[in-house]
């Protein structure tokens, strides 16, 4: 895939910048596997990082969850166990309902919508996340989220009973009003949790699924675009406050890299992982007319309560956002 930025010209741009006095390591927790594009794309970064600061800064990257699980990520930075990382921001609906602004059902279905919808909630979100003691840095899209199934799935009636894969208070939401079973599961424990029955589907994009092998215990992806939620990358609001300012610009510049590179990688990704399903053996295709319909009455109930739960600061996020389409 073509990369859009060139990184090595990002990084001697910076690098004559003024770095802190004594030379610094930061460990960057991920919980996604290192081949995954917002892997790759948060390496990279690192690497900008690294380098534009002369080395005085370095960053060193923990994917797969193994400096910390995925659901501790956040805790982990803003407590300052580790000084930056990155986390699936809607997994902490439950502690903020804006975290969950990228998840609302049907909301928004492709890049382009999704963006215009981040321009207007992203500075938000920010605000939340610096009361959580985080300084925000850069998101980065997931290609739209499918369906995934054992079995195949032509209506909602279909989906009773089946162990569902959770990682989101929208998505153990979504369980519940379709008769599925949420059960709990971090990225990094998904072929696991499909390979021992643990679960037998999810909700997620093809990019997930790809990189998880789950055609060897799935068969049907479904396309509904349901939404594109965000990988947001944070750092601990002391240890950022402990920067100076030349070291502050070198990470927000890097950090505007990252963002374009990541949006480019994922919407690249969608089709490469989508034909990678299909190679693994699986079958993908949109869902049924009937499937859909019955999906967006159920957006339109999770929509309803996500605003209710977001108060009047998520209504003027999604009236600002449409009235904007």
């Amino acid at each position: 895939m073509k990369n859009l930025m060139n990184w090595t010209a990002g990084a001697a741009l910076a690098a004559s910048v003024a770095a802190p006095a004594m030379a610094e390591t930061w460990d960057m927790p991920m919980a996604y596997a290192a081949t995954n594009f917002h892997s790759e794309v948060g390496a990279n970064f690192a690497k900008c990082v690294t380098d534009g600061t002369g080395g005085n800064l370095e960053i060193v990257t923990h994917p797969s969850g193994s400096l910390f699980p995925g659901n501790e990520i956040k805790r982990a930075v803003q407590t300052g166990q580790a000084n930056i990382g990155e986390r699936l921001l809607s997994a902490h609906q439950n502690e903020n309902p804006l975290y969950g602004v990228d998840s609302i059902p049907f909301l928004v279905s492709s890049f382009d919508e999704h963006e215009k919808l981040w321009e207007i909630a992203g500075p938000a979100v920010a605000e939340v996340m610096a009361e959580d003691n985080l300084h925000y840095l850069y998101s980065v899209p997931w290609p739209p989220q499918g369906l995934y199934f054992r079995d195949p799935v032509n209506s909602v009636a279909d989906m009773n009973g089946v162990k569902f894969r959770s990682y989101s208070t929208a998505t153990a939401r979504l369980a519940e009003l379709t008769g599925m079973i949420p059960v709990q599961i971090e990225a990094a424990e998904i072929s696991q949790a499909f390979a021992t029955g643990v679960a037998d589907s999810m909700i997620s994009s093809g990019a997930t699924g790809y990189d998880r092998k789950v055609w060897e215990h799935l068969n049907h992806f479904y396309i509904v675009d349901a939404w594109l939620p965000r990988n947001a990358v944070f750092v601990n609001m002391d240890a950022w406050n402990g920067l100076d300012d030349a070291t502050k610009g070198v990470m927000n510049d890097c950090a505007a890299a990252a963002k374009a590179e990541g949006l480019a990688r994922s919407k690249d990704y969608t089709d490469f992982t989508l034909n990678g399903l299909r190679e693994g053996g699986m079958t993908v295709e949109p869902a049924s007319d009937t499937l859909v319909s019955e999906l967006q009455a159920i957006g339109a109930t999770m929509t309803e309560e996500w605003l209710a739960g977001a108060g009047d600061a998520g209504k003027a996020i999604v009236d600002a956002y449409k009235a904007g389409n």
